[in-house]
């Protein structure tokens, strides 16, 4: 006998209508309510923290559908809402728990909602009976787990969720709400209160939906064996055609039409010869095999590439000229080679291209350099990237022989141009490097030499290629990771980094309108004056180039962006210097500047890095000991080998500028480099230590508004150095008034920035002697040697010492 324990209500609640889906006691339901009747219900309750009555809908409505108590199932679900959120739409997503069934007496429409009179009813079964509570759970069980096997779409999860319902009752509204498909099927599940009749319901629709999907299923496997048959049918028809090929009846056929385009196109006699060979290989070849999908592979990249097609260079000198300066401020050394190239051009038809090789810091432009030099040749513009190639075959291509076989980049980078005189950009060739596969830059020497590269010979290819119409335009950060054979192929030309000058005109006319365009502002919406671009280089970039640059004044316009968005009353932001924090907040960079008075032991030197030119101090400190050097602040071997010149050369001239001839024995001397947290290296700061280590020694001051640069030899000679302009600007950002340089360097002043030949004093300096007198305060002081009777002074002026052979001679008259 069934016992069970029944609890029933009546309630009066707002409805909420669902549709295509049926709502169940003890499952969370997730749903969008479109319909404003709903919506109001759905408030009413959420405010009133109350009950709703969720009601599915007879048939699936749309939005624009009335809903009216006739379109709704009779039978519904109590249920509380956990959570309701609007939508941008204006719909409601709303979350419901269900609790328990409930039938309809009566629906009442009101203005705002629909409310229903319904009898809430829950019918229990009774634990006393277990063993036919077990019963039915396994028969539900074994249901869905027969009818899993056919539905992907449900999870391991729900299974396992499944398995730990105890009631069979519940577990029935659980398979229902998650296993059922149809929507009228789950309602009947729902309608039914009787837990013994609702698990039968259950279980026929799951036999039903069983033997649907098996139907389904058969349906499949004969469409697939149908597709079976159709591929041996297609594959039949193939051999016939191949045999008619053979027999001369396939004048239509792929092989007639490779044979078409070879003729058609104006190939050189040996490819052509080539590629009918290949074509009649193909026709003899059996359709679908490995062998014949690689002859077709090989035939249409070969008939892809542009044997005889060609650009005409722009002829007008002047309208190059106008795209590069349009395009680019600075970089006079490149534009003026490809000018001079276009010139010879006109007068030289027959002039093989050169290899040009751009050299500088990132972001001077040397890529976007590249694209300007094709646009203003006319010509088609293909970039190859060889930054971390380390396979020969990615230049020369692999042979056709190989599975996956493909032709390399250079002959790619051809069938991207679509003509046979490109200019092709070889990016980052300073990153190429080596392993067990080949050396990539042994392959690109073939490529670069204008000798040898009408002859190129791709592995995939096999064939030669004439690359001599190409122009090759190479970039590189740095030259001693490139081999030299491949260096001496190439014209090298130094890209400098930029000024403030230059950065703050590139700011202007290029960075700014193309961000703002990007951002979709304009001039008239936001201007950045010349003051608050300024600040940005100063105090928010430190590079060679400007991409910090240009990534900075976005952040700059996307906050301002945001601001027009806030406040739709604004019409114009105006940022300067003053208000520049206000976004991008504090200063992110400390200027270097020389100190406030004249120090002992601390000199200026100059240092050249890939962010540009810094002002790089050296610090001397002489103390008691045993004549131990010292060096400190992250330097590297080159530099600490400086160091022990300087402390050489400072021990042979002791006796000329009154130092203690002993003084390495008695004293420890400590050289330091501050900012140690930074790697430093080079031979350029010799100079700079020697005169920090006289001035401590001798105890005269260093001038505070003195820099220098050079290498020092332990003769005493001042020897030239890299990277003047960058030092020179660092120099005069920092406030510096004199520098002296190598005599040597002379030849760079031309190179040097206007503002900075304007406003700093150079003195060319020969030798140790010129730099010393030239950098320390003339003034009497005693010197750190100890004189028998008075004490020895430094004399009113360090002179310059006389060169005679391989010996300095240090004379210490006046004057």
């Amino acid at each position: 006998m069934r016992r069970y324990i029944e609890k029933i209500e009546q309630l009066t609640l707002p409805v909420v209508a669902v549709s295509g889906i049926v709502a169940f006691p003890g499952v969370t339901l997730s749903f969008e309510a479109s319909h404003e009747l709903s919506i109001k219900a759905a408030e009413a309750a959420f405010e009133t923290d109350s009950m709703v009555l969720l009601c599915s809908t007879k048939e699936i409505i749309d939005e624009a559908d009335d809903i009216s108590p006739d379109k709704l199932f009779k039978v519904g679900t109590v249920a509380k809402i956990k959570q309701s959120v609007k939508t941008p739409e204006g719909n409601m997503r709303i979350i419901a728990e269900g609790f328990s069934r409930a039938s309809v007496k009566e629906f009442k429409a009101f203005a705002e909602y629909i409310c229903a009179e319904a009898i809430s009813k829950v019918v229990i079964m009774s634990d006393e009976d277990s063993v036919r509570s077990e019963a039915y759970k396994r028969v539900i069980l074994t249901e869905v787990e027969a009818l899993v096997k056919m539905l992907p779409s449900v999870s391991d999860d729900m299974l396992t969720t499944a398995r730990s319902i105890k009631n069979p009752a519940l577990l029935a509204d659980f398979i229902a709400a998650n296993v059922l498909v149809r929507y009228q099927d789950k309602q009947k599940v729902l309608e039914c209160f009787e837990p013994v009749k609702r698990i039968e319901i259950l279980v026929s629709l799951l036999k039903d939906e069983a033997s649907m999907l098996a139907f389904e299923f058969g349906i499949h496997k004969k469409v697939r064996d149908n597709l079976a048959r159709n591929q041996k049918e297609y594959y039949m028809r193939e051999q016939i055609r191949v045999l008619q090929d053979e027999l001369g009846d396939g004048a239509d056929s792929e092989i007639y039409e490779y044979h078409e385009k070879i003729d058609a196109m104006k190939l050189p006699e040996n490819v052509a010869e080539k590629l009918h060979k290949e074509t009649e290989r193909l026709a003899k070849t059996p359709f679908g095999s490995a062998e014949s999908t690689v002859i077709r592979s090989y035939l249409d990249t070969c008939l892809e590439l542009p044997w005889s097609k060609s650009t005409k260079d722009r002829a007008n000198v002047a309208a190059a000229k106008k795209i590069l300066d349009a395009d680019h401020d600075g970089m006079e050394k490149v534009k003026e080679r490809i000018l001079e190239f276009l010139a010879v051009k006109q007068l030289s038809p027959d002039l093989k291209n050169q290899i040009l090789c751009l050299v500088g810091p990132p972001g001077v432009g040397k890529t976007s350099i590249a694209s300007s030099v094709a646009r203003a040749m006319k010509r088609e513009y293909v970039r190859v990237s060889l930054g971390g190639i380390r396979d020969e075959s990615d230049i020369r291509g692999h042979r056709k022989t190989y599975i996956g076989a493909m032709p390399g980049r250079i002959i790619n980078a051809l069938t991207q141009a679509k003509v046979n005189n490109p200019l092709i950009l070889l990016d980052e060739i300073d990153k190429v490097t080596r392993d067990a596969h080949g050396d990539p830059a042994s392959a690109l020497l073939e490529v670069l030499d204008s000798e040898q590269n009408k002859n190129f010979r791709d592995h995939f290819i096999e064939m030669p290629f004439d690359l001599s119409n190409c122009l090759f335009i190479a970039t590189a950060n740095r030259l001693d990771t490139i081999p030299r054979p491949l260096l001496d192929r190439m014209e090298i030309i130094d890209l400098n980094s930029y000024t403030k000058t230059e950065k703050l005109s590139i700011a202007k006319n290029h960075l700014l309108p193309k961000q703002l365009a990007r951002h979709g502002m304009s001039k008239k919406m936001l201007k950045i004056d010349d003051g608050a671009i300024v600040e940005i280089i100063d105090y928010y970039t430190r590079e060679a180039g400007v991409r910090n640059l240009e990534r900075t004044l976005a952040d700059v316009i996307r906050k301002a962006a945001k601001r027009f968005v806030e406040d739709k009353e604004l019409t114009k932001i105006v940022v300067k210097a003053e208000n520049v924090k206000e976004y991008l907040g504090e200063r992110k960079l400390l200027p270097e500047r020389i100190s406030d008075c004249d120090e002992i032991g601390t000199v200026n030197g100059l240092a050249y890095t890939e962010a540009g030119g810094d002002l790089l101090k050296v610090e001397a400190l002489i103390l008691d000991g045993e004549g131990k050097v010292e060096i400190t602040g992250s330097l590297g071997d080159v530099m600490k080998e400086s160091a022990r010149i300087a402390v050489s050369l400072v021990r042979s001239m002791a006796a000329d500028y009154g130092i203690d001839a002993d003084f390495y024995r008695k004293h420890d001397i400590h050289i330091h480099f501050p900012e140690g947290a930074v790697p430093k290296d080079g031979p350029s700061a010799g100079v700079t230590m020697v005169t920090a280590i006289v001035s401590a020694l001798t105890n005269t001051p260093a001038k505070r508004d003195v820099a220098m640069t050079g290498e020092i030899s332990l003769r005493g000679r001042v020897l030239a150095i890299g990277g003047l302009r960058e030092k020179t600007m660092a120099a005069y950002s920092a406030g510096v008034k004199t520098v002296l340089i190598p005599e040597d360097n002379m030849r760079d002043f031309d190179k040097l920035d206007e503002a900075v030949k304007q406003n700093i004093r150079f003195i060319p300096c020969k030798t140790i002697s010129d730099v010393l007198k030239n950098a320390l305060v003339v003034k009497k002081s005693k010197p750190i040697k100890e004189a028998d009777g008075d004490d020895a002074e430094l004399p009113q002026m360090i002179p310059t010492p006389a060169i005679k052979g391989e010996a300095i001679h240090l004379n210490l008259k006046e004057g």
